[in-house]
């Protein structure tokens, strides 16, 4: 089945589905870093990436804050941008994607979680100043990385981002959910709601239904991570985070 991706490409919040304020195909600018700063909805556009825990392969679940490291998931990055780097302005087809592009894209996925609490700005001079022992085995020099990087960087940061904000929205929200039953935790319930935000921008063509949800179930032993939650659980916090902008008043 070809997914509609029109919508996913608007560069919308990952909450507020409200659509962004500049072109998917320019891939960089001032919106990065809005969501890790704790700004409101409606402020950081674009699609987003999955985080993975300590253990590789792993998303994180329950585990997510309580100091266990999470990072890029790089599997899935790369995925993302072989696809999608064509459609960038600054893609030559003179290059190899393997070769010159895919640890360039890495380089600035990894680089967000290397100095969390850097600007872009900052980030910059620290990736340039060392670009020669990054590059490996890259053709690209700095001048014609950097847009890719960037580009890397900034999805990352929305990654971060938005499920820093899933996580704060919805340990507020869980405390009245109808489905909470006696004895259940939050950390249980993280990874559904971090799942339901990232379908959110892969699937923001749907709206939620059983063919849905049954897409969805096939990836929750994945998503899952700690949580203790089966599926048929799970699955209503999924569908609260899908649905979270079309339950608010337009």
């Amino acid at each position: 089945m070809t997914r509609d991706t029109s919508q996913r490409d608007a560069n919308r919040d990952p909450l507020s589905g409200a659509p962004g304020s500049h072109p998917v195909g320019v891939g960089v600018g001032g919106a990065a870093g809005g969501l890790a700063a704790g700004a409101v909805a409606g402020t950081v556009f674009g699609p987003i990436g999955t985080l993975i825990g300590a253990a590789a392969g792993t998303v994180i679940g329950a585990a997510a804050g309580k100091g266990v490291a999470e990072r890029i998931d790089p599997t899935g990055e790369a995925d993302y941008w072989r696809e999608t780097a064509p459609t960038r302005p600054y893609y030559s087809s003179e290059h190899d994607f393997q070769r010159d592009y895919a640890g360039v894209y890495h380089a600035g996925a990894v680089a967000r979680g290397e100095y969390p609490e850097q600007s872009w700005d900052d980030t910059e001079r620290r990736l340039q100043a060392g670009w020669e022992q990054r590059r490996g085995e890259s053709r690209l020099d700095w001048e014609h990385a950097r847009p890719a990087v960037q580009d890397a960087w900034e999805r990352a940061d929305r990654t971060y981002g938005a499920y820093a904000r899933s996580d704060d929205t919805f340990s507020r929200r869980f405390e009245q959910a109808p489905y909470r039953q006696e004895g259940d935790a939050f950390d249980d319930y993280r990874s559904a709601y971090r799942y339901g935000t990232y379908a959110r921008g892969e699937y923001s063509d749907r709206t939620w239904d059983d063919s849905l949800a049954s897409e969805l179930q096939r990836g929750w032993d994945r998503a899952r991570g700690g949580s203790r939650l089966t599926w048929e659980r799970a699955k209503h916090a999924v569908a609260d985070a899908f649905t979270l902008d079309r339950q608010k008043p337009h």
